[in-house]
């Protein structure tokens, strides 16, 4: 009754018949299996709590719940080949805006970058990550610094930089996004303003150099901020982040704009960051090493993953956990097998292919 409960509330009401029979089967079936195999070895406990935290926790917990799954291990895989090679592809890419840069005489071909030091994140709570990196500032927090952290998709930046950020005094987490942003609304602006289309084509070095000169990174009212003056305005990014910096003639050139100006980002933010530093705040950088050797610290932080797997099994946990906490949200209290049996049956939604299934060795084609 449970099992069929669970599933008639999981299988989508809007398909035809022949579809929710084969996606009722493919529930049973991982329902059933899970049962006699999926928590032999003592996996983990998961509990609504845990899931709707949506944190690392959560994804270390379903990790260790479904360790030694077939289609978790398999879908994990995809997962880690997928973000390898967006990652790989992201990189040519900011290669290619930086040669442009460098060609332009924005930034050097070459810099100069300091020593970094290496963390091997597996196994660890971003806790014990900011932990470590903490202890290795030394006192350098006390009087601000600037700490860059660098690492391929997946390695937990993001959440750890989240962790530094509470921990930290006086601590900022610096994103070029308003950068380009407000580059964007200058060049648009720019062309509006003249009369002309725009397009990759009007975003000559002379302009992109007339256009960076609008922007100033300093205090105002006793907060940094950029100012953005020229091209018909005079506003503070703060007062239009989520506004005029928010338009679709901003958003949809976003791409156009920031495929030649990487070069003029890096240089801003460097700046940007030592102007925090030397008021004595704790400034914190995360992203790709080719731009963040343009930024000039002694404190470098690369997180990197022994096992690249666990990129895939972290992002297929994440998954996951999208796909089953709505449905849980209308629980009062489900017991953790029941928590386990909606996972599974996300995890069966996002890899009901006839591929995957002949992968797992299952034997079966599509019902």
């Amino acid at each position: 009754m449970k099992l069929n409960k669970l599933v008639y509330r999981l299988v989508p009401k809007s398909v035809d018949e022949v579809e929710f029979w084969r996606l009722y089967f493919c529930h049973a079936y991982h329902a059933v299996r899970s049962a006699s195999s999926g928590q032999k070895s003592g996996a983990a406990v998961l509990t609504k709590a845990v899931l709707l935290a949506g944190d690392d926790t959560t994804s270390n917990s379903i990790i260790a719940a479904f360790q030694g799954d077939d289609i978790f291990s398999t879908f994990a895989q995809k997962e880690m080949e997928g973000i390898l090679q967006r990652d790989a592809e992201d990189d040519e890419k900011l290669a290619e805006g930086i040669q442009m840069a460098a060609q332009k005489g924005v930034v050097e071909a070459s810099p100069a970058v300091e020593e970094v030091c290496r963390i091997d994140v597996l196994g660890k709570s971003a806790e014990v990550v900011a932990a470590d990196i903490i202890a290795r500032l030394g006192d350098a927090p006390s009087t601000g610094c600037v700490l860059v952290l660098q690492g391929l998709s997946g390695t937990g930046k993001g959440t750890t930089v989240s962790k530094l950020e509470t921990l930290l005094p006086r601590s900022v987490s610096w994103s070029n996004g308003n950068v380009f942003r407000s580059i964007t609304l200058l060049a648009v602006s720019y062309c509006e303003l003249a009369g002309i289309s725009f397009g990759p084509e009007v975003l000559t070095p002379e302009l992109l150099a007339k256009l960076m000169g609008c922007l100033h990174f300093d205090k105002f009212d006793g907060k940094f901020d950029i100012a953005i003056k020229g091209q018909g305005h005079d506003v503070l990014v703060s007062q239009v982040a989520n506004t005029l910096l928010k338009e679709p003639r901003v958003g949809k050139n976003i791409p156009t704009v920031a495929k030649v100006t990487q070069g003029e980002v890096i240089k801003f933010a460097a700046a940007a960051a030592e102007a925090m530093r030397a008021d004595g705040m704790n400034v914190l950088m995360e992203g790709r090493a080719q731009t963040l050797n343009y930024v000039r610290t002694p404190h470098r932080f690369e997180l990197m993953l022994s096992e690249p797997l666990v990129i895939g099994m972290r992002r297929a946990a994440q998954r996951m956990m999208a796909k089953a906490a709505p449905k849980l949200q209308g629980e009062s209290n489900p017991s953790s097998e029941e928590v386990h049996a909606v996972l599974r049956m996300g995890l069966v939604s996002l890899t009901a292919s006839a591929e995957l299934f002949k992968v797992a060795n299952l034997g079966i084609g599509p019902l």
